[in-house]
């Protein structure tokens, strides 16, 4: 019997990386996260002449829709899960992984949230700004991991060939008295091509026989030399 084909790995976070690394990248993924959101949060309070809480943070009672202080905590944190792709695109830097860690931040973040006030999440609003900020977060995170994985990118190889192209073009022109003379023209594409022949066998001397490279090249160069003359 045939031998049996074995599946391709699944495209996902434990294929591309070790779990190790992934953990290290959740942790410091989730401390960018709340290190933003308390320095928003601190920023809004001292301009707004309120008194700085981690129930701000932490707690799913302090985002209320009658209140002026709820809805700006609201849009603070949209403004944060915009600063995080910053955060996603150095840390993560994989668009087909960044629904992955941004789904893990906020599933942490409710974790946290009802750990913190020892209930479970019953406010609406709350909700609605958990999904609104995963989305915002997931969509403009794969937007700017895509567009930095299919920037261009500039070979110096290539460059330098053109310009030696234009160079060699520039130089022949009409009033080149090579161009115009024949012997100066085919005396200067056999010095050309000696030139060529004695890198070829540079090369070949090299990779096989480095005792006979010497000899290879004196007789080489003494060619190019009586064909230029």
């Amino acid at each position: 019997m045939p031998p049996r084909r074995s599946r391709p790995p699944r495209s996902g976070a434990l294929t591309d990386l070790p779990p190790l690394k992934i953990i290290k990248k959740i942790v410091l993924l989730q401390l960018s996260f709340y290190a933003c959101a308390t320095s928003l949060i601190l920023f809004t309070c001292l301009v707004t002449g309120t008194a700085f809480s981690p129930s701000l943070i932490f707690s799913w009672d302090s985002l209320r829709g009658d209140t002026t202080l709820g809805w700006i905590l609201g849009l603070v944190w949209m403004l944060n899960s915009f600063l995080c792709v910053i955060f996603l695109l150095i840390i993560v830097s994989r668009s087909k992984l960044v629904p992955d860690f941004t789904l893990t931040t906020h599933s942490i973040h409710v974790v946290i949230v009802a750990l913190y006030t020892r209930s479970v999440p019953t406010n609406l609003l709350w909700w609605s700004l958990q999904f609104a900020s995963s989305a915002l977060m997931t969509f403009i995170g794969i937007w700017a991991c895509q567009y930095r994985e299919l920037k261009p990118i500039s070979f110096g190889g290539l460059g330098g060939s053109s310009s030696t192209a234009n160079t060699a073009d520039s130089n022949s022109q009409p009033g080149d008295p090579s161009s115009q003379d024949p012997e100066v023209g085919d005396a200067n594409k056999e010095s050309e091509s000696g030139h060529q022949f004695l890198s070829i066998s540079r090369g070949r001397g090299r990779g096989r026989n480095r005792d006979a490279s010497d000899d290879y090249e004196m007789v080489t160069m003494k060619d190019v030399e009586e064909g230029v003359v």
